[in-house]
């Protein structure tokens, strides 16, 4: 039965083996394919940025900003935008060569590792196994030798009972009364006796040398039996363990390793592009249509300056270059003077009620333009199902009925501000 042990305990081992090998074979395929999606997205990335860049280098835009980077907010933005989708290429580029070259290469030694230290596993055990089973014969040698010795005491023993049975069957012979008994058959019976005594006594010392070996072989047999249990409870206990520790030696540590190393990849990666992210949501913060509007107008100062004032032009030599009220036409410019102011008044009233017309209808666009309508965080909620994140998608503001709706509301807003 112990023996059937061993057997099952090795291929047990030889399994786990295999399946671990197995496991670091699987995860080699996995990064290695996984390096050429991310080398294949990042030369993708790559193109993308490039497509768009090779349009822009030769804009009035991408000399500004090649000179001083003083760029339109949205501009700065696009530009933003394209350094960030090249920072992203590079780092999956990097992402690509370091499960390449160093995780894969990670999982391929400790494949090797565990093949090795099953091997070596593999020769303590089978010494083990040896000196347990040399116990083990031994101590079913020892067990024969005590069933044998006790059992020949237990022959001697009976041997020995049935020579005392005898012989006091003989005295009760030699007890009858002697004249009844010929000369002949009393000698035949001092004969009998004696014999019976010899083979007795031969018998007694028969018993009492088997007897003996009968309790050394029994002795024997219980310290042994008592290694023995000490020898397989050593083995199951504590060998059986260290064996298994050394088959284990270092697996789980190299695997947290080389997993650790994924893990600081993929999060530098996030970090990197968190703080790419960053400069963009900082341009985006920056996105200010007044400072555009001024800096817009500044790079076209000849079509945007204001002209000179016109000046008075004289004709044929008159000098005077002033309004004045002159007897004939004071009381005709006095007139003019009334109707302007009252018609001054009455555009002031209407330029007012324009004014707070246009400033609600203005804040209106605002509110319509500037809704928070972009946090998408709901579709990326793991924890749900597909079915639940596609509807939780279709009744928000990206469904199609949704964004018609505010875009018609939002353009007759606009069609009435531009009408007042």
């Amino acid at each position: 039965e112990i023996r059937a042990q061993l057997v099952e305990q090795q291929k047990c081992l030889e399994q786990q083996t295999e399946m671990r090998v197995q496991l670091l074979q699987d995860l080699q395929d996995f990064f290695r394919k996984k390096s050429e999606i991310e080398m294949e997205y990042s030369r993708n990335l790559e193109k993308l940025a490039e497509r768009f860049m090779a349009k822009t280098r030769s804009t009035k835009d991408h000399q500004q900003y090649k000179k001083d980077q003083n760029l339109l907010s949205p501009v700065n933005c696009w530009y933003l935008l394209l350094n960030q989708v090249r920072r992203e290429s590079k780092d999956h580029a990097t992402l690509s060569e370091i499960y390449l070259n160093n995780v894969i290469m990670r999982f391929m030694q400790i494949s090797e590792d565990s093949t090795r230290m099953f091997k070596k596993s593999k020769e303590i055990s089978f010494q083990l196994h040896e000196d347990l089973m040399k116990v083990l014969n031994e101590l079913y040698t020892v067990m024969k030798t005590y069933h044998m010795y006790h059992a020949e005491s237990i022959s001697a023993e009976s041997k020995l009972k049935e020579a005392e049975k005898q012989e006091e069957k003989q005295i009760g012979r030699s007890g009858d009364p002697v004249f009844h008994i010929r000369l002949e058959e009393r000698h035949q019976r001092r004969s009998s006796v004696k014999k019976i005594e010899k083979m007795k006594e031969k018998r007694q010392a028969k018993y009492s040398e088997n007897k003996l070996k009968s309790i050394k072989a029994r002795n024997e047999y219980l310290l042994t039996l008592e290694a023995t249990n000490a020898s397989v409870f050593k083995y199951y206990i504590h060998d059986l363990s260290d064996l298994i520790d050394c088959c284990d030696l270092g697996y789980h540590a190299s695997l947290n390793r080389a997993l650790r190393t994924y893990l600081s990849a993929e999060y530098n990666l996030e970090t990197s592009r968190h703080e790419g992210l960053d400069i963009i949501e900082n341009a985006v913060d920056s996105l200010e249509p007044r400072s555009d509007k001024q800096r817009f107008m500044e790079m076209y100062p000849t079509a945007f300056c204001p002209p000179m004032k016109f000046e008075f032009q004289s004709h044929m030599g008159d000098e005077v270059c002033q309004v004045t009220a002159q007897q004939p036409v004071q009381a005709e410019l006095m007139l003019r003077y009334q109707q302007l102011q009252s018609r001054l008044a009455t555009l002031k009233i209407e330029n007012e009620e324009v004014k707070k017309t246009t400033e609600a209808t203005l804040q209106t666009i605002q509110d319509m333009v500037t809704i928070e309508d972009y946090d998408v965080s709901e579709c990326f909620q793991h924890s749900r199902s597909t079915e639940s994140v596609k509807s939780t998608v279709s009744e928000t503001y990206l469904s199609k009925p949704s964004i018609a709706k505010r875009r018609a509301n939002q353009q007759e807003t606009e069609q009435f501000y531009f009408m007042v």
